[in-house]
């Protein structure tokens, strides 16, 4: 596979996680979400856009350092960790704004930062910078952890 069909791949996987839990969050926006108890420390909600964009685009240079050394060519575990990951990201926002469960989003996102967390070991071991590039989003993650907490207890 040459270089430009795996940068598309790389920036067009994660981008369609994002659009297509975009499409479950945006609904709840307005609605939902606005009745919830949040702490004082919750951010306005347009910071949420361009932190995720700038995550993603983390998240697909990352991978596309990786996979440009190493992804296919062994380990499953490296594949696996990284498709987790974009998985449970992908049903957080299900469960938080589509499906309105609290328990399930906090048990969900305490599974991604583990996730993530291993994921960023697994890349560090192949390409240094990749794992690098993660670390913005564990912190991220670590943030709408404790933000998760203080919804859940709030309401």
């Amino acid at each position: 596979m040459n270089k430009y069909t795996k940068i598309l791949i790389s920036i067009w996987l994660p981008l369609l996680i994002w659009l297509i839990s975009s499409y479950f969050t945006l609904n709840s926006i307005e609605s939902w979400y606005m009745t919830l108890n949040k702490p004082f420390f919750n951010p306005p909600n347009w910071i949420f856009w361009p932190v995720w964009t700038f995550l993603y685009i983390l998240i697909w240079i990352s991978f596309y350092l990786v996979w440009n050394k190493w992804f296919w060519k062994n380990e499953n575990n490296l594949k696996t960790i990284y498709f987790l990951q974009l998985f449970l990201n992908f049903l957080w926002s299900i469960s938080f704004f589509y499906l309105e469960n609290p328990l399930l989003w906090l048990i969900n996102i305490i599974a991604l930062w583990i996730v993530i967390l291993y994921n960023i070991v697994l890349f560090y071991k192949v390409d240094k910078k990749s794992g690098f590039l993660l670390i913005p989003y564990l912190l991220w993650v670590s943030f709408a952890s404790i933000l998760n907490l203080y919804i859940y207890l709030l309401n």
